[in-house]
């Protein structure tokens, strides 16, 4: 563990998820697949998109609501309903109701949510948690739609925070002003951990939060990172949180 900044009581812990308490990517590759698979065997006009169409539907949908850039869930089923329309002899455009397509749509977000929720986490990851648990409140606040409960984290934390069309995405600080309404505790005395010196650094101080740097699923040379602001502390592991359980 490497100080930068003093640190204040730590009362609570946030947590980032992706790529903090698990490596993302290749889950996320798993999930992808997975879904390509189903598309090509129940969608086969949809199977035919290239990955730069596949692409310029997530671009066209952001630009038709920007409020979809931080819903990553939204946004998926925004795109698959756009790529499946012809499968239904509709248009991209088209946003009526249609029953067979929002249910392919569906099950096609379904498959995807799945695998993407589909992992074990490291034992470490989960004593950490549970010990940290104990003493105090932990929240989730992430960018992304991972199913907490399917995962087996969601016992460890008293709010899971998601980012949304009404909660916009770090670094934006939505998630953690509402983090620190809910914990009833000033923002100082609440300790956030993530990967990101962007998302999860600069957002947290920038929020008041103190912070932790810390990446599983990368070397962490802070001097090879886009760093803006130092953190509070940079971890060598999750276990050294077990030093703020008491």
């Amino acid at each position: 563990m490497q100080f930068f900044r003093p640190l204040s009581t730590v009362k609570a812990i946030t947590f980032d998820l992706d790529d903090t308490l698990y490596n993302n990517e290749p889950i996320i590759q798993q999930a992808e697949e997975a879904l390509r698979l189903h598309i090509g065997k129940h969608h086969p006009r949809a199977a035919t998109l290239n990955a730069k169409q596949w692409k310029r539907l997530k671009v066209d949908s952001i630009a038709n609501n920007p409020l979809l850039a931080s819903d990553m869930g939204k946004l998926r089923l925004t795109v698959l309903r756009m790529a499946l329309s012809e499968d239904f002899g509709l248009s991209v455009s088209d946003n009526e109701p249609h029953a067979e397509l929002d249910a392919a749509v569906k099950r096609c977000f379904d498959c995807f949510y799945d695998a993407r929720s589909n992992f074990t986490l490291a034992d470490e990851v989960h004593n950490t948690l549970a010990t940290l648990a104990q003493c105090m409140p932990l929240v989730a606040i992430t960018n992304g739609n991972v199913n907490a409960k399917k995962v087996g984290i969601d016992k460890y934390f008293k709010h899971i925070y998601h980012a949304s069309v009404k909660r916009r995405m770090k670094p934006a600080r939505d998630m953690f002003d509402e983090a620190s309404h809910a914990l009833n505790l000033p923002p100082q005395h609440i300790l956030h951990v993530g990967d990101n010196l962007q998302k999860d650094v600069y957002a947290a101080i920038n929020a008041g939060f103190q912070s932790a740097w810390f990446a599983c699923n990368r070397p962490m040379q802070l001097h090879k990172e886009p760093v803006s602001v130092l953190p509070h502390i940079v971890l060598d592991n999750l276990a050294e949180l077990s030093v703020f359980a008491r």
